[in-house]
């Protein structure tokens, strides 16, 4: 997807407190930043932020992070917090690959990827969001027993990404590959889920659970960084 720049938009996220420039800053303090002891959950890849805000503003009493890489993006999705007051959403300009960077051990409890590129191309299946590669970082700071929320349009993708959760030491608790037709509750569509269910693309939806304790997985990555130096 290419966006058409947005000279405006930075300008506009620097003078509000609710967008994060400098995330590393907070790794282990995010529940400081927030100013209360609520979970936090995370999205990555949020685009224009229905799905996120929409969660913020029906649970108040759960923190949201969004992370994306596009201010032309992030930008709406600060309008969408403002206009509906929402003081529980951080919003926070960066790439997805450097997420391990900003979060301590067992900081986050959930985290949403919502139709990520299925990169299709077998050479370019580890940019994939939810590839081996990206769920042992996100081990490193999701807490023993949380959950990773998938929904694409690919199958592809979907089918692929099964065998990774399970490779990497997940649960699966559910799994459908028509969210519509499905009996899951409580679904909040995306822009992109709108415009997919609207042209008859069945969604695929996932919840996956995570079984390992992220301090264990970040000591376990420092001594694979250890030994390959």
């Amino acid at each position: 997807m290419r966006l058409r720049k947005k000279w405006w938009a930075k300008p506009e996220m620097e003078k509000d407190h609710k967008v994060i420039f400098t995330p590393s800053e907070f790794k282990g303090k995010w529940k400081e930043l927030f100013g209360n002891d609520h979970p936090i959950h995370l999205e990555l890849g949020c685009g224009r932020g229905r799905f996120i805000t929409e969660f913020a503003r029906m649970n108040p009493e759960i923190n949201y992070i969004a992370i994306d890489a596009h201010n032309e993006l992030l930008v709406y999705v600060l309008r969408k917090a403002n206009e509906n007051h929402l003081d529980n959403l951080r919003i926070v300009p960066m790439y997805i690959e450097n997420v391990g960077d900003i979060f301590a051990p067992d900081e986050i409890e959930k985290i949403y990827i919502n139709f990520c590129n299925p990169w299709p191309s077998k050479r370019h299946h580890k940019r994939r969001l939810t590839h081996p590669n990206f769920l042992r970082i996100y081990q490193t700071f999701l807490k023993k027993g949380s959950e990773v929320w998938f929904k694409s349009d690919d199958e592809l993708l979907f089918t692929d990404s099964l065998e990774y959760f399970k490779d990497t030491g997940f649960n699966e608790l559910y799994r459908t590959f028509d969210l519509k037709q499905s009996d899951f509750h409580g679904n909040i569509q995306t822009e992109y889920e709108e415009k997919f269910s609207n042209q008859g693309i069945k969604i695929k939806f996932g919840r996956f659970k995570n079984n390992f304790l992220g301090q264990t997985v970040a000591m376990n990555d420092e001594i694979k960084t250890i030994k390959a130096g």
